[in-house]
């Protein structure tokens, strides 16, 4: 039959079907072209593709379907909010050249538990001395307790420095480095605020400034995934190793 011999409604017809195998055929090639393109390329296309939730209400026996788009700048600062009392400026008594004692930064920290319990870069909190802590709700002392071979060392929180500051802290939720995907951004929350895109290596390996040793490591949900470390061997240790070593160290404790 030729085409010319179609009436309007035939014609409509073959216009749709054409643009129904036309539309399958650009899907096609499409997420083709997307599995073959590098991660530089499909990871801004990925981010430029935000992540949209969608909220279904019933509403007089209807059901609303509203779509929310959330950005990843929103998830960043949720994930940042969700932990700000967590961490803590930590600073030890010293002597400069001239013999005058001193605060020195010694790095960042953050809490690991309820009681107080707070996990430090073991290249700067190494041994016992005068320490202090510091968040948002006060400074505190604190007190060295021991320092793990995985490269980081535990605090314990004690009396405001000035007596009166109550202490507000925080702990994070552990995240789970086995289900990160490549592409997906990790946060360094420390002296200052990064963050890089983790590429399936899960051996970590982070180039920071001294000031965000002992900084806090978070997916975009907010839960840590470990401790950022300056020491050239190893300069991350996972969430994981820090809750087992804090398990054995109050087992310890317990026995004693």
């Amino acid at each position: 039959m030729d085409i010319k011999d179609l009436n309007k409604p035939q014609l409509i017809l073959l216009a749709v079907l054409l643009s129904f195998i036309t539309s399958i055929a650009t899907g096609i090639t499409t997420v083709t072209l997307m599995q073959q393109a590098p991660a530089s390329f499909t990871v801004p296309v990925n981010r430029v593709i935000q992540q949209t939730v969608e909220k279904i209400q019933q509403v007089e026996g209807k059901t609303i379907t509203q779509t929310v788009v959330v950005k990843e700048e929103d998830l960043v600062v949720d994930a940042i909010a969700k932990n700000k009392s967590a961490v803590f400026s930590l600073t030890k008594e010293a002597q400069d050249p001239d013999g005058k004692d001193i605060e020195a930064s010694v790095g960042r920290g953050f809490a690991v538990s309820t009681d107080g319990m707070i996990v430090a870069d073991t290249m700067s909190v190494f041994s016992e001395g005068i320490y202090f802590a510091q968040n948002d709700s006060g400074k505190f002392k604190a007190k060295f307790v021991k320092a793990d071979n995985a490269g980081f060392s535990f605090l314990k929180l004690g009396d405001p420095v000035n007596g009166t500051d109550k202490l507000i802290l925080s702990v994070p939720a552990s995240g789970d480095l086995d289900k990160m995907k490549i592409g997906q951004k990790v946060i360094v929350f420390g002296g200052g605020i990064s963050s890089f895109i983790f590429e399936g290596n899960k051996d970590i390996k982070i180039s920071v400034a001294k000031q965000d040793a002992g900084g806090l490591l978070l997916d975009l949900d907010g839960n840590a995934l470990g401790i950022v470390l300056s020491g050239e061997a190893a300069n991350f240790a996972p969430i994981k190793s820090i809750g087992d070593a804090l398990v054995a160290l109050k087992a310890s404790a317990k026995a004693e």
